[in-house]
C-alpha cells in the first residue's frame, strides 16, 4: 500500500514566485536611474540564459555566491556590447538584490492553489536562493502564512540537487520522504534531485518543454487542485 502523502515541498523562484517578471521590473528600475540608454528587454534576452547557466554552476559549487552575482551581469553587458566598469557592476548587483523582493508577482493561481492545498497537507519551501532575499520575497508576497517550514541552501549547507538539503528540509519539517512530494520548475535540482533522494516529485512546466513520459508534470499551478 502506498504511503499517504502528508507534506508538500515547493521550490520558490520560477515555481510560485514569478522570477522573470519581477526581475524585469527590478532591472527596469535600476537602468532607468543609472543606465537609461539600456533597453531592459534587450538586456534580459542575454541575461536570462546567462543567469540560468551561472546558477547551474552555482548549484554544483563550480562558482561562488559572489562570482554568480558578478559574472551573470558582466557576461550580459558584454553580450549587448555595453561598456561598464566593475564598480558599476558591483553597484547594480547590490541594487538588484535590494530591489528584487520589492516586486512580488506570483504565478497565476498560486494563492488559490496554496489555499486549497493547505487544508489537506503541510506545506514547505526548499530553495537554493540566498536566505535574506528569499525570506523577503516570501513575506512581501504574502506567502509566509502558507508554509510550516522554509529551507534554504545557506541553512542546509548544500544546494538542490544535493541530498543533504532534502534531508535537512525533512528534518525541519518533521516528516519522512515516503510521505513527501517536491514540486519545482528545475528538472535537475527539483525533480531529479528529489527522485534520487527517494522522494516523489512533480515538474512545474509552464513553458511546456518536452520531458520523458515517466515524469509527472503540470503546466499550471491550478492543476494541482485536481491532481492532489
Amino acid at each position: 500500500m502506498e504511503t499517504e502523502l502528508t507534506d508538500i515541498f515547493f521550490d520558490l523562484d520560477h515555481t510560485l514566485w514569478d522570477f522573470d517578471k519581477n526581475s524585469h521590473l527590478a532591472f527596469e528600475k535600476i537602468f532607468k536611474s543609472q543606465h537609461p540608454t539600456i533597453v531592459t528587454g534587450t538586456f534580459l534576452q542575454k541575461y536570462i540564459p546567462i543567469n540560468h547557466a551561472c546558477w547551474k554552476q552555482f548549484q554544483v559549487d563550480a562558482i561562488s555566491h559572489d562570482e554568480l552575482r558578478y559574472q551573470r551581469l558582466k557576461q550580459s553587458f558584454d553580450a549587448i556590447g555595453y561598456t561598464i566598469s566593475d564598480s558599476q557592476i558591483e553597484q547594480i548587483a547590490v541594487d538588484y538584490i535590494q530591489f528584487l523582493p520589492d516586486f512580488n508577482h506570483l504565478f497565476e493561481d498560486a494563492i488559490p492553489t496554496l489555499t486549497y492545498l493547505e487544508r489537506k497537507y503541510n506545506l514547505h519551501i526548499i530553495t537554493n536562493g540566498f536566505a535574506d532575499v528569499q525570506f523577503k520575497k516570501i513575506n512581501n508576497s504574502n506567502l509566509a502564512s502558507f508554509f510550516k517550514s522554509v529551507t534554504n541552501s545557506e541553512m542546509a549547507g548544500a544546494k538542490k540537487p544535493n541530498p543533504i538539503i532534502f534531508e535537512y528540509a525533512l528534518a525541519l519539517a518533521e516528516t519522512h520522504k515516503s510521505r513527501s512530494l517536491m514540486i519545482g520548475d528545475c528538472l535537475d535540482a527539483d525533480v531529479n534531485g528529489a527522485h534520487d533522494f527517494g522522494m516523489k516529485a512533480i515538474f512545474f512546466n509552464p513553458n511546456k518543454i518536452e520531458v520523458p513520459e515517466t515524469i509527472t508534470q503540470i503546466t499550471t499551478l491550478a492543476q494541482l487542485q485536481t491532481l492532489l
